[in-house]
């Protein structure tokens, strides 16, 4: 058995996301295999040990069984090799098991009295478990089947999510029909059962699945297969596993402030690029960039980069102002004079007044979406519904449809010619920003492409058409950034999906700059959201690594000498 390796490499894979959980199972693993405990030959062999309680049993008329039958079915049972000394038997020769039951809640009577009575979701594997959420009367137990269970008892959930968890009982207690009680032999101490319940959870899960609701039974249960050790070795291992959990503790324990700790730089680093100017800036910008690769260590970590990006795009912060710039009042005005144009204005001034959220450049100027673009708003749904879609012809774009990183086909519905003209106010156009303003996925954003030829929109995404071409690409910048999505969600209204209104969106304020330094903002957020990207792929070729290592260091320890 080769676990001092595993340890020896534990650096290389603390930083493995199920690293802890996974060297959890290990130690149960090696517990039930006997390699976690030396064996002693003047331990008394489990195989006497359970002759002498099965032999207890029938006198007691509890079981039937032949004692020789018995012992020489149980030889052939093990699904891997134990200790000479150890004996395979079956969860029903070492337990007497049985299951609860629900009272009716139509009769209050049964209810609301002073004995305990526990439902699965209430067992989360405690090994000291006194009370429960709901209690019965002493009616309910007369009138009601229920196997009464005693402290000492080990519970064993069957059914939906919570099958596999289980508990060691501190009191009597009853059980609903979920619960699965056993009071162990004297071949079997209860909390050896625990250990080796928790050992045993996926297998129990992966049986239980196949029907509408996971579960398994006490029919399931009785025949499983255990590896008994001697009762003085079941003593050790319970030590011992309680010894390397203690550990496992203290290793989920620093991993969790070393986290902790690097989460609270990124912050703090990330913070000082949002809030700092000047040589400030310039300074926190380059402490961000040294440390970046030793500080990010999660994907999460990256997510939170790329909102500083956008932060930092959107507030004129990641790239030099240039005085040769065409003023961006020039900018406004030809805006204006578009959408004269199309409305027929005859002022030369925004129609709306932009707020100002947040400090910008000088040569900077708030303006509203409502001032920027020529068409937003929501598309609609195709009369008749789902019923017009038909195989081929112009696709009709949904939410499932809209990603920040852009229109995504391959689950697009599509609507026949005729439905499109008569849907021509939804039409997407090459440049548009599409919004999903409704639902889980709000706030996602796209860019339409210059090669797109035609499609209409669902009434669950906007249209937002900038005026002049080539501020598509900025203003999807802005759509993206912390700022705006801040106000979509704050601003969403109506029941159940949520939503986006018109009127809402056209008010949003958006900070506008020269349109050559837009330019060379998307080109330095392309720049740093590709360094982004390659982050984000050496974390997960070192998490796959890491998890290779982990596997292969698991499997070595478990097969080695077996």
């Amino acid at each position: 058995m080769n676990a001092e390796r595993l340890l020896r490499h534990y650096e290389k894979i603390a930083d493995t996301p199920d690293a802890i959980p996974r060297l959890r199972r290990f130690i149960l693993e090696l517990a039930v295999r006997g390699k976690l405990v030396p064996q002693d030959e003047n331990d008394e062999p489990a195989e006497e040990i359970l002759k002498r309680t099965v032999n207890q049993k029938a006198r007691k008329r509890i079981v039937q069984e032949d004692n020789a039958k018995l012992t020489n079915h149980l030889n052939d049972l093990g699904p891997y090799s134990i200790p000479t000394n150890w004996l395979w038997t079956t969860l029903g020769a070492v337990g007497d098991w049985g299951s609860g039951a629900t009272p009716s809640r139509s009769n209050l009577d049964y209810y609301g009295g002073e004995i305990t009575w526990l439902k699965s979701g209430e067992l989360n594997d405690n090994r000291h478990l006194v009370g429960s959420e709901e209690t019965i009367t002493q009616l309910a137990m007369q009138e009601c089947s229920f196997r009464i269970n005693k402290a000492g008892d080990v519970l064993f959930a069957m059914y939906g999510a919570t099958i596999g968890k289980v508990a060691i009982l501190a009191e009597t207690a009853v059980t609903n029909q979920a619960v699965c009680g056993c009071t162990p032999s004297d071949a079997l101490l209860n909390q050896y059962l625990f250990m080796f319940l928790l050992s045993h959870r996926q297998k129990f899960q992966q049986s239980g699945r196949g029907g509408a609701q996971p579960n398994t039974s006490k029919q399931k249960i009785v025949p499983t297969p255990i590896p008994l050790p001697p009762l003085a070795e079941q003593r050790r291992i319970v030590s011992k596993v309680d010894e390397l959990m203690g550990l496992c503790d203290e290793l989920e324990s620093r991993r969790e402030e070393r986290e902790g700790y690097r989460d609270g730089l990124v912050r703090s680093s990330y913070g000082r690029l949002n809030e700092t100017e000047g040589n400030d800036f310039r300074a926190a910008a380059s402490f961000a960039i040294k440390t970046l690769g030793s500080l990010t260590a999660r994907s999460n970590q990256i997510k939170h980069l790329r909102q500083t990006i956008l932060n930092l795009a959107v507030r004129g912060k990641l790239v030099p102002q240039d005085p040769t710039d065409e003023p961006v009042e020039e900018l406004v005005k030809k805006l204006i004079d578009v959408k004269k144009k199309l409305s027929g204005l005859r002022n030369d001034a925004p129609k709306s007044h932009a707020i100002t959220p947040f400090p910008i450049p000088s040569r900077w100027s708030w303006i509203t979406i409502g001032d920027t673009c020529t068409k937003t708003g929501s598309g609609s749904t195709p009369r008749g519904g789902k019923d017009v879609y038909v195989q081929n012809g112009v696709p009709f774009l949904r939410s499932q449809n809209v990603y920040n990183d852009g229109v995504r086909l391959d689950d697009v519905a599509y609507i026949d010619e005729s439905t499109h003209v008569r849907m021509s106010g939804t039409s997407v156009k090459p440049g548009d920003l599409l919004l999903n303003i409704t639902g889980g996925s709000m706030g996602r954003c796209c860019r339409v492409p210059d090669h797109f030829a035609i499609a209409n929109i669902s009434q669950h995404v906007a249209i937002i058409r900038p005026a002049i071409r080539g501020l598509e690409d900025f203003l999807h910048l802005v759509v993206l950034s912390p700022y705006f999505q801040a106000f979509v969600f704050e601003s969403q209204t109506g029941a159940g999906r949520g939503g986006l209104p018109k009127n809402k969106m056209d008010q949003i304020s958006v900070p506008l700059p020269p349109l050559a330094e837009q330019r060379r903002i998307v080109a330095k957020v392309n720049e740093l959201n590709a360094l982004c990207d390659e982050l984000e792929s050496s974390l997960t070729t070192t998490d796959t690594t890491r998890k290779q290592l982990l596997e292969s260091l698991l499997i070595e320890a478990l097969t080695t000498n077996d």
